[in-house]
């Protein structure tokens, strides 16, 4: 998966889970609504690096800074040890100070791990315990491969359309309702 896709997905689906909460409570319908009642329970702009924060962390240290020892762009933070972290540190500020943007950052990570299909590659999902080294893989012009694989594989080219898709219709609805400063400001939509 890449930017598009992470983000819109994501995003689709926190949309997806506030908008059931609205119609369980029956105060609304329809993508805009949904959009809405999205920033009265999360922080939108945290759930987005949330849903980017595994590359944002590990494509710089395991590509570029430590090439020769790691030679793989998924690595710390795309554990599940990473993740429990997260998400444990997220209820314990929850639970103290009624604080939530350490849990939106969980679930976009959660969400980024899902959508990666970490499980294909269980040495990294399950590190330490299984060993505390990463497979190494060949990250020289990981660039270009990827552009080249955007435009041949179809599961890489879906998902980032749908992403896209998502944050065209979120865009729309920050323009039509007139909450793009507010969404800048407060990520509140």
């Amino acid at each position: 998966m890449l930017l598009l896709a992470h983000t819109g997905i994501t995003l689709g689906a926190a949309t997806l889970l506030a908008g059931a909460a609205e119609i369980k409570n029956k105060s609304g319908n329809g993508i805009l609504t949904w959009f809405a009642s999205l920033s009265e329970y999360v922080d939108v702009r945290i759930l987005i690096i949330g849903s980017m924060l595994p590359d944002l962390i590990d494509k710089p240290v395991g590509v570029f800074l430590f090439r020769d020892t790691f030679s793989n762009g998924r690595i710390f933070s795309h554990t599940l040890l990473f993740l429990v972290v997260l998400a444990g540190a997220g209820y314990y500020l929850y639970r103290r100070r009624r604080k939530t943007w350490l849990l939106v950052l969980a679930f976009g990570t959660f969400m980024h791990l899902l959508l990666d299909s970490i499980w294909n590659t269980p040495r990294t999902l399950f590190w330490p315990f299984l060993g505390f080294t990463f497979d190494r893989i060949n990250v020289e012009d990981w660039l270009s491969f990827w552009f080249w694989d955007l435009f041949v594989y179809p599961d890489l080219f879906i998902p980032e359309v749908i992403g896209l898709a998502i944050l065209l219709s979120f865009v729309f609805a920050l323009f039509y309702r007139k909450k793009v400063g507010v969404f800048f400001r407060y990520g509140k939509s």
